[in-house]
C-alpha cells in the first residue's frame, strides 16, 4: 500500500469562512465554507482516494478492500469496516452554536453509532477571536435548562482568547463553541451527532431559527468544573511534541525546519499527516515519495515502517494522529 490523499468535502455553513478555499489552493468559487472535510468515513460523507492506483475508491471501500492492512490488526478487531477518526479543517466567521457530544454508550443507545470526542489546534485566529470550553461556575440541569431559556448560558461558561497553536482536548460531555474569527483543525471520532444547546436567536434566511435539542444535550453534558479547560504544551523544534493521549486518539505536533524519520514498526495503527504550515515531502520503507501542503493530509496505512519527511523550503507544522 501506498500514502492515500483524498478529494476534500466542502461544506457551506450559515456560520462559513472565506478562509479554506485559499488555505487549501483550491480552485473553486464556493462562498461561505465553514468545514472541508479532509478525511472522513462517515456515511453519505465519504472521503474519495485522489491519487495513485486507487484513485476514485471512498475511504470505505479501502477499508473493506485492505481491512488490517489499512487500519490495522487492533483497529479492524475493535471498528471493524468503519474508519475511527474524522479530520476536518473549520473556518468559522461568525460563532458557531454552544453544543455538546454524547459518549460512547449514550450514542450507541441514542443512536447506535459512536460517541463524539475531539481535539481543537488552532490553526490561525482573527485578532481577538474566542472560543468556549467547559463550565466557569458549577450548575445544575435544571440550572442548566433555565439559563437556555432565558438566553444566559454563555455567562457560565469559560471563554478563551486563542492565537495559532493553542490545542483544546474536548471530551465527550464538554459544552463548548467555536468563536468568530478562528480557522481549527479537528481530530474526532467518526460521528456526525451534535446536540444544539443554544444558537443565539439567530435566524436563517428563510426567518427560521435552527432547531435545538436542549433535552437530549441535558443528559449528555458533563458538569464538572475545571480550574483551565486549555491543553498545555511545551513547543519544540524537530522532534515530536505529544498534546493528546486518549482512548480514541493520540496526536502529536511537528514544527519542523530538518528532516526528521518516523520509525512505525511497533505501531499496530494508519496515521495520519495535516499539514498547517508550509510543505514536506514524506517517502516511507517501500520508496513511495509524496509531496505535502499546507491544507492537505495523508493517510499512511498501517502497513508503512517507517516514513523521511523532509522540509522544502523552510518551516512545515504537522498533526500526527492515529489510534
Amino acid at each position: 500500500m501506498y500514502p492515500l490523499k483524498f478529494e476534500p468535502i466542502l461544506k457551506q455553513t450559515l456560520w462559513g469562512g472565506d478562509k479554506i478555499i485559499p488555505f487549501k489552493h483550491l480552485n473553486a468559487d464556493l462562498k461561505g465554507v465553514g468545514e472541508s472535510w479532509e478525511i472522513s468515513g462517515v456515511e453519505d460523507n465519504e472521503s474519495v482516494v485522489a491519487n495513485g492506483p486507487d484513485k476514485g475508491l471512498t475511504l470505505a471501500d479501502m477499508v473493506r478492500r485492505y481491512r488490517e492492512e489499512l487500519v490495522g490488526e487492533a483497529n479492524y478487531a475493535r471498528f471493524g469496516n468503519k474508519f475511527p477518526l474524522l479530520i476536518k479543517f473549520i473556518d468559522a466567521k461568525q460563532d458557531l452554536s454552544i453544543q455538546v457530544h454524547p459518549t460512547d454508550e449514550l450514542a450507541k443507545k441514542r443512536h447506535n453509532s459512536m460517541g463524539k470526542t475531539e481535539m481543537w489546534y488552532v490553526v490561525d485566529a482573527d485578532k481577538g477571536a474566542k472560543l468556549r470550553s467547559g463550565f466557569s461556575e458549577q450548575i445544575t440541569p435544571k440550572e442548566y435548562k433555565e439559563r437556555v431559556l432565558n438566553n444566559t448560558i454563555t455567562d457560565v461558561l469559560q471563554e478563551y482568547e486563542i492565537h495559532p497553536g493553542d490545542v483544546f482536548f474536548l471530551p465527550a460531555g464538554r459544552v463548548h463553541s467555536i468563536g468568530a474569527g478562528s480557522f481549527i483543525a479537528e481530530i474526532q471520532q467518526t460521528s456526525d451527532i451534535t446536540y444544539r444547546i443554544y444558537d443565539f436567536n439567530r435566524k436563517d434566511a428563510n426567518g427560521k431559527t435552527r432547531e435545538l435539542h436542549t433535552d437530549l444535550a441535558r443528559e449528555a453534558i458533563n458538569y464538572e468544573v475545571l480550574d483551565d479547560y486549555r491543553t498545555k504544551y511545551e513547543p519544540l523544534k524537530d522532534e515530536p511534541v505529544e498534546l493528546v493521549a486518549c482512548p480514541y486518539f493520540t496526536t502529536s505536533l511537528y514544527d519542523m525546519t530538518e528532516e526528521i524519520s518516523c520509525d512505525y514498526s511497533e505501531l499496530d495503527s494508519f496515521v495520519i499527516f495535516i499539514c498547517m504550515e508550509g510543505a514536506c515531502v514524506m517517502k516511507d520503507n517501500e520508496g513511495n515519495e509524496l509531496t505535502v501542503n499546507a491544507g492537505e493530509s495523508i493517510l499512511l496505512p498501517a502497513t508503512t515502517q517507517d516514513v523521511t519527511i523532509t522540509p522544502v523550503g523552510g518551516n512545515v507544522k504537522l498533526l500526527e494522529t492515529y489510534v
